[in-house]
């Protein structure tokens, strides 16, 4: 598999003056710039990519400014406040500019004691300036997030860290590539989408693929590359006694056939319909295990031709990975939680730390090919985990419906061919949280990540535009 490891969060940094001072107090801008650069820059550094220039203080430098961090492909901008700034020197490049705006209101001194004194007051100033800016954005129908904050506080950076990461992820699924292979499940509503809407609103471009092509892939793989893989998945996982070298061999090339699909047309998320493997006699096993692993890279996954899950998945794996694709199958009322499995998909890097992964074949095909159809029995590590839908609301309104719940130590069951998991739900009762997310819309498809990712997923969606409910 590839590197796991997704791109950091680019950020540009516009550090205000007031050109007043340029004369009143003239080593002002560069003290206060030394101090970015020794102790702020170093500090969003650990959780941002930063793009920093020069503080600036006229409204065709601020302009500049901006424009040069949009060039550099930055996810956000940061406004930081050195002194006061007149706000309606920034008004005109932030009313223009596509990047998410963030407004961090911080200083260096961090208390107001009995030795406050003027210069320190000129040094720390800034906050003024924000209210000035923030009213003026308000005002202009601009939107921004405002945080506050000193450097010495416990998680000073948290709430930046999560807006950062909620700026990349949706600056991703706006340019996003979904495949579809095949066609999506007959009579299945709940996915159903508009594709020009759906580019037109979130960005994501559906393309095309098909089984035909899939197949033709999977007969010219290299058979040294093949057999690479074969090699890594006796290495990497416990082969069920009845797997022969045939059947990793077709599994294997499957997996390159997927792979090489996925780097001809550039895809960040795939969906396939099991269904349509079986409509062409030549198709040797569905990728159940390709797409597993695929997962694992950060490649997003949805079922039955639901290219939405599939946006979705690789959102959330850009917004806190990693994520995986899965479903809810059946209530666990004793356990106040939901049984989660798929057919043959779940990300492989969610397993449990604590045992090799299951390869087995599938004791009943889904669809009939001429090869064995092999799946990996993932079960997810345990611990505190977000469920996450991307759906269409009424008024073809997008929505993000997110939950805290927990993966328990539970599992795999021996009996089981397929992925599963449990998830409880910790904050009230199970009963009452399938009845409001059935209200909320949510669909049958979903993703999963590791952690509490609601706060992410609040910001992602106030800059998508989209409804937010939490269940």
């Amino acid at each position: 598999m590839a590197d796991q490891t997704l791109p950091r969060p680019k950020v540009g940094v516009l550090a205000l003056t007031l050109e007043l001072y340029e004369t009143l107090v003239p080593d002002l801008r560069r003290q206060r710039e030394n101090w970015l650069r020794e102790q702020v820059l170093p500090s969003l550094a650990n959780i941002a990519d930063v793009v920093f220039d020069r503080a600036v203080f006229a409204r065709d430098d601020i302009e500049a400014q901006v424009a040069s961090l949009e060039s550099h492909g930055a996810d956000a901008l940061v406004v930081i406040m050195l002194t006061y700034s007149p706000s309606q020197l920034a008004l005109p490049a932030l009313s223009r500019t596509h990047l998410p705006i963030c407004v961090w209101n911080t200083q260096e001194l961090f208390a107001v004691d009995s030795k406050f004194t003027s210069a320190a007051m000129i040094d720390n100033h800034g906050v003024h300036g924000t209210q000035d800016l923030c009213n003026v954005l308000s005002r202009s129908g601009v939107k921004f997030e405002y945080f506050t904050s000193h450097l010495c506080d416990d998680d000073a950076l948290g709430p930046l860290a999560d807006f950062f990461a909620a700026a990349a992820a949706a600056r991703k699924l706006r340019s996003m590539r979904v495949g579809l292979l095949g066609y999506p499940f007959p009579g299945m509503g709940d996915f159903a989408v508009d594709t020009t809407q759906m580019t037109a609103s979130l960005g994501c471009q559906s393309v095309h693929l098909t089984v035909a092509e899939y197949n033709r892939l999977a007969a010219d793989a290299a058979e040294d590359a093949a057999a690479e893989l074969v090699a890594a998945y006796r290495d990497s996982y416990n082969v069920a006694g009845d797997i022969t070298d045939q059947d990793l061999d077709l599994t294997a090339r499957s997996e390159l056939a997927l792979r090489a699909m996925v780097k001809d047309y550039r895809l960040d998320a795939l969906s396939y319909q099991f269904l349509a493997f079986g409509d062409d006699e030549n198709t040797e096993t569905v990728p159940f295990v390709a797409m597993s692993r695929l997962m694992a890279d950060g490649v997003g996954f949805g079922g039955e031709g639901d290219i939405i899950a599939a946006a979705g998945t690789a959102f959330l794996a850009a917004l806190n990975p990693p994520a995986g694709f899965s479903e809810m199958f059946t209530i666990d009322y004793a356990g106040n939680g939901v049984f989660m499995s798929h057919m043959g998909e779940a990300n492989v890097a969610m397993a449990r730390t604590d045992r090799k992964i299951r390869l087995v074949g599938r004791a009943f095909p889904i669809t009939p090919t001429r090869g064995r159809q092999l799946e990996l029995v993932t079960c997810f590590q345990p611990g505190p985990a977000t469920l996450c839908s991307l759906t269409l609301g009424a008024g073809c309104r997008w929505r993000l419906i997110a939950s805290r719940m927990t993966v328990p130590d539970w599992g795999p069951l021996e009996q089981f061919d397929v992925p599963h998991f449990k998830l409880t739900y910790d904050a009230g009762n199970i009963r009452d949280f399938l009845t409001d997310y059935a209200k909320a819309g949510g669909p049958h498809h979903n993703a999963v990540c590791f952690g509490d990712a609601r706060d992410r997923l609040k910001l992602a969606a106030r800059l998508l535009g989209a409804d937010y409910v939490e269940v």
